[in-house]
């Protein structure tokens, strides 16, 4: 089968026969987020952070695909899915990735203890999304502001870089923010930042969702491959836990190593705050939908469009923590400042410290495989 050249990535084209575990996959487990996705794309609903535009093809097969109800058959699901795209294995160029091989990642959605004032217990501030920070979009070009994704437009209209992590955690924003929540430190926060969402858990009982409301625009910097380049945690001993043990055992406050570490990635988050309404939902992902637990990914958003199918072929220490197989059909939902290249997806694994804790211990190559509208495809 030849090779074939897309929006940045080397494709070959397979036929469903060449996909390992397509049969035993249960496809109505994929059908709900596809649905969803395809229910937002028809009635235009706004991206909370703009992807790629959807082709003529995929909005077509999204009509087709309400047409038909979210309940069918999984004979059913898996010849619509037949008949409609044709798979492609992702063929990558990325120099540390050889091969045909993708990289996959995972991430959760934190459930943390959380204070609507500031205390001695939770002292970290969550901020709302700053009056003056502008987002800038993919292929968006401002002079002087060349490789940022955010800017911050000054009292005569000018746009100048936004201040890096280390800058708004000393206070510079004033007024044009405010916090929505505090948490216990730093690392907590931190970590909120990098899943880009979190379930609050209050004193009084009450539960409120965060939601990504935008971000600085500053590159993202994984302080976890910082501290495996530099000796102070082995790849093999890295973990979530591992990582927040060594921040809080430097110290975080400012000038100590652990705050500093953390000041090594500029990138910094802001949030919305919501009641929960059900505490069975998942939080809203960058195509505006609803996350699906083992079922979305987080895709590079400026070369795939959202709704897109993709099969995952992988060992991952995903089900008990210990290496099994892992062939299922994602859809891309989502994306992330640190998800780039086209042989890159970061699986969404739900919410709560076991999602956590599973997530954290992902960092595997396998098989990423997309499957492109028929219209569309090479």
């Amino acid at each position: 089968m030849a090779e074939s050249f897309f929006p940045g990535a080397h494709l070959k084209r397979l036929t469903f026969g060449d996909l390992i575990g397509f049969n035993n996959d249960d496809p109505r487990e994929s059908w709900k987020p596809f649905w969803l996705s395809s229910e937002a794309m028809v009635a235009e609903t706004p991206h909370q952070r703009r992807g790629k535009a959807y082709s003529a093809a995929q909005i077509a097969i999204s009509k087709s695909a309400l047409s038909l109800g979210p309940n069918l058959s999984p004979e059913h699901i898996r010849q619509f899915y037949a008949d409609n795209f044709v798979p492609h294995l992702i063929l990558s160029n990325d120099t540390e990735i050889s091969g045909q091989e993708a990289f996959f990642t995972a991430y959760y959605r934190p459930e943390v203890a959380a204070s609507a004032v500031q205390t001695n217990e939770y002292s970290e501030p969550l901020l709302a999304r700053p009056s003056d920070l502008v987002t800038l979009e993919p292929g968006e070009d401002v002079h002087g502001l060349s490789g940022l994704a955010g800017a911050r437009r000054l009292d005569d209209g000018k746009l100048i870089p936004y201040p890096t992590r280390a800058h708004i955690e000393s206070g510079v924003l004033g007024e044009v923010t405010h916090p929505i929540a505090f948490v216990a430190d730093g690392i907590e926060a931190f970590m909120i930042h990098v899943q880009g969402s979190a379930r609050l858990r209050f004193p009084d009982g009450r539960k409120a969702d965060l939601t990504y409301a935008g971000r600085n625009g500053r590159p993202y910097t994984s302080i976890g491959k910082i501290l495996i380049s530099e000796g102070a945690i082995s790849l093999a001993d890295m973990s979530l836990a591992h990582l927040k043990n060594w921040v809080r055992a430097n110290g975080q406050k400012p000038h100590e190593k652990g705050r500093e570490l953390l000041h090594r990635n500029e990138s910094y988050v802001f949030f919305s705050l919501t009641d929960v309404a059900d505490d069975s939902f998942e939080p809203i992902a960058a195509a505006n939908v609803r996350l699906t637990a083992w079922r979305s990914i987080a895709v590079d958003r400026n070369l795939w469009p959202y709704g897109l199918p993709f099969w995952i072929e992988a060992d991952l220490p995903w089900h008990d923590g210990n290496m099994n197989q892992f062939q299922r059909l994602m859809i891309a939902q989502d994306t992330g400042s640190a998800i780039l290249g086209p042989a890159r997806a970061d699986l969404y694994f739900g919410t709560g410290d076991e999602a956590g804790q599973l997530a954290g211990n992902v960092r595997q190559r396998g098989r990423m495989i997309v499957f492109l509208p028929k219209g569309d495809a090479p």
